[in-house]
């Protein structure tokens, strides 16, 4: 079998409300990349990548030359023919490699008639759950609704997405507000759900300072772990010093360079895999492997995930025995997905691992050419900014946070 043809289409798709973090916002939907991986046998594999616009599309394009004539099943070789180490220096492809991957897998399992998880192993659980993922958000301009901002609104929102999807878990995405307010919030949700288990991710924007005094005041909850609380493997070796609350990254440990010096000098306790960040989901099973012979708590990550994606982190939590503990996923945050039936269902907060074979989804073209339409309407948004408040941008440790009293409610220019 050989590769014939890669197409990447970029799309995006509505969320409910936009979508608030340390860094920036969503802007009331995601924009990522589908990509198409055509075969001589009329086999099509399926991959997504997040962002877009022509820059991707155009990088894509630009691997056809490497990959037309590959054959799919060549996954290491593929590996090094666009993700060369040293050559990686002038031009990172990881993420791009991680799409093309997930394409390859989907055409193997297409060929063969098994499940991605087959190609790994053979799955350990059939089903995979997640936490809330609870944002804050700006209210839609135009009907005034979605906002969370204050404590009432976050704990509706959280009781609403509990009654209608059965999580258990719960990880408010932070470093909005000043971590005082927040501290609010965080210790409000813990009264309001006793039984579940917490996490709290500010984005690294909290000072090692700031952050071991937070960490000290949430450390009788039931916490999962502390996601990402301040920037760098020093800094978060300073507080795994000094908290009882176990430490997690997606940011700082997110290649096996970085895995193997926190083996030797310990800094995080819980490596969040994301099967877009490591560069596919074969390599999140092997630092996962990794991380089981050292000790080292896992979770599966979420980096703004359509059906696609979300196929992928299904595939990657069947397949690990050492898995113990909810994935992320901002998936209930969209309003549509662009597979065949819609959005996949939570049952108990939990999503069936898909048993069709390759990755179990195939493209909804209706859905993608609206979306892809809508995506050349719009055109992209600045992650890394934030509507309401214009020219404003963070700084490492964050000292500049929004005002929970007085907030303006953006134009996000959707129409």
């Amino acid at each position: 079998m050989k590769i014939t043809d890669i197409k990447a289409t970029t799309i995006t798709v509505p969320l409910e409300a936009a979508l608030r973090h340390s860094n920036g916002t969503h802007w009331g939907r995601f924009v990522r990349t589908v990509v198409e991986v055509e075969t001589d046998e009329g086999i099509v594999g399926l991959g997504e990548m997040g962002g877009g616009g022509a820059g991707a599309e155009l990088a894509f394009a630009g691997l056809k030359s490497y990959l037309v004539g590959h054959d799919p099943f060549d996954l290491n070789r593929m590996r090094y023919a666009i993700c060369n180490p040293t050559a990686s220096l002038y031009n990172n492809r990881t993420q791009l490699h991680a799409a093309l991957e997930f394409a390859c897998l989907d055409i193997i399992g297409k060929k063969l008639g098994v499940p991605v998880y087959q190609l790994l192993g053979g799955r350990v659980r059939d089903r995979i759950g997640f936490a809330s993922y609870l944002f804050f958000r700006y209210a839609d301009r135009r009907s005034g609704r979605g906002e969370v901002r204050t404590i009432d609104q976050l704990l509706k929102h959280a009781r609403a997405l509990k009654a209608e999807h059965g999580f258990h878990a719960h990880k408010l995405k932070a470093g909005v507000f000043h971590p005082d307010y927040e501290l609010e919030c965080f210790r409000a949700l813990a009264a309001e759900f006793p039984a579940d288990t917490l996490r709290y991710d500010p984005n690294a924007a909290l000072s090692v300072e700031e952050a071991l005094r937070f960490g000290q005041a949430i450390s009788d909850l039931r916490n999962d772990y502390f996601e990402d609380p301040t920037w760098g493997l020093a800094g978060m070796r300073r507080l795994r010093e000094k908290l009882s609350i176990p430490l997690a990254t997606n940011t700082i440990v997110i290649d096996f360079e970085q895995l193997a010096t926190n083996v030797r000098d310990p800094a995080v306790d819980v490596i969040l895999l994301d099967t877009t960040f490591w560069g596919g989901i074969r390599a999140c099973v092997r630092a996962a492997q990794i991380c089981d012979t050292f000790g080292l708590g896992i979770a599966v990550h979420s980096s703004g995930e359509l059906g696609i994606q979300l196929a992928t982190m299904l595939h990657l939590g069947a397949v690990l025995p050492n898995l113990v503990f909810t994935a992320d996923a901002h998936y209930h945050h969209l309003a549509d997905d662009i597979i065949v039936g819609g959005k996949m269902r939570y049952e108990n907060g939990a999503i069936a691992v898909p048993e069709a074979p390759g990755l179990g989804v195939e493209l909804d073209r209706d859905k993608l050419a609206t979306y892809a339409e809508l995506y050349r309407s719009l055109g992209g948004y600045a992650y890394d900014r934030d509507p309401g408040r214009p020219g404003w941008y963070p700084l490492l440790p964050n000292t500049s946070f929004a005002d929970h009293l007085n907030d303006a409610v953006p134009d996000l220019g959707l129409g």
